[in-house]
């Protein structure tokens, strides 16, 4: 990263150059090769020669957004990590999840999180919802050369707008298109048994504990059809990671209230092993469900 200055324990020239506001610009000019597009990508696909994570949930409530991920990571057909952390905060107002590659994805959380606080030190404000999506998505691109070689990495971002005073969701393909999600949203290979759950259960006015209530049920269900997602282990003590997004912050939920849900999730599965179920006809003069 340059040539240190003139004297023992200096920091190197390029920290004291005026730059642009973008962390990733930076490292890309003067150390590229620690950015993870630019690395040089196996000669052949590792798909399944690394571990992966799998399913990350994600819905709005009145005033915040929650969102949850199994602590699975598999490696084939072998479960690699059975506590593994994807759920993560970006900055004080949003939050990112991963599926894919579980070390490449690790690795662009903690660049996202540290280019959002770079671009808040260097412009002294925060950047709107909009733009950290955006920032999430340029960083994204960057790593599409692994992506192409079987290390794909796709996140789930969320936050809270203080502009609207509203929670909102955004998805990506692995191309870093940006995608925003209209009141809930999975992502993982269990995503799809997850969001037809959440499109039953999810209800626009829910509130939060109802939100976090649903995003837990659309996990256990995406853990019962898909050997890739983790279900909760309550002998292990392991529990699927719950945070949520408000005017109040970033706030992720201790194991012992996560589990105290689980406990109350698991006791309705044993009288209806599969789960709850939506009304088959909405009222018929309001047009809610009945």
């Amino acid at each position: 990263m340059g040539t240190d200055r003139s004297g023992a324990g200096r920091l190197p020239d390029a920290l004291f150059a005026t730059g642009t506001s973008s962390f990733a610009e930076f490292l890309g000019a003067h150390a590229p090769e620690m950015l993870p597009g630019g690395r040089t990508p196996p000669g052949a696909a590792v798909s399944d020669e690394v571990p992966h994570g799998t399913t990350i949930v994600a819905a709005t409530y009145a005033g915040g957004v929650v969102m949850a991920g199994d602590r699975r990571a598999t490696m084939g057909n072998v479960i690699a990590v059975r506590d593994v952390e994807k759920v993560f905060s970006a900055d004080e107002y949003s939050m990112v999840g991963y599926a894919g590659s579980a070390g490449v994805g690790a690795e662009l959380v903690r660049l996202f999180q540290v280019e959002l606080e770079h671009y808040e030190k260097l412009e002294g404000t925060t950047l709107s919802i909009e733009g950290k999506a955006n920032r999430l998505g340029m960083l994204l691109r960057s790593n599409l050369g692994l992506a192409m070689q079987g290390l794909a990495v796709v996140p789930l971002f969320a936050g809270y707008d203080l502009e609207t005073g509203n929670g909102r969701i955004y998805s990506y393909d692995i191309t870093g298109g940006r995608y925003e999600e209209r009141e809930f949203h999975s992502i993982g290979s269990g995503s799809v048994f997850a969001r037809g759950a959440l499109k039953k259960l999810y209800h626009a006015e829910a509130g939060r504990d109802d939100a976090i209530g649903g995003c837990l049920q659309a996990l256990y269900d995406a853990a019962d059809d898909d050997s890739a997602t983790g279900g909760p282990d309550v002998f292990r003590r392991i529990y699927p990671m719950v945070a949520t997004v408000s005017d109040a912050g970033f706030h992720r939920l201790p194991d012992n209230e996560v589990a105290a849900l689980v406990e109350r999730l698991l006791s309705g599965r044993m009288r209806r092993p599969d789960g709850p179920t939506a009304p088959v006809f909405p009222d018929d003069e309001s047009g809610e469900a009945r």
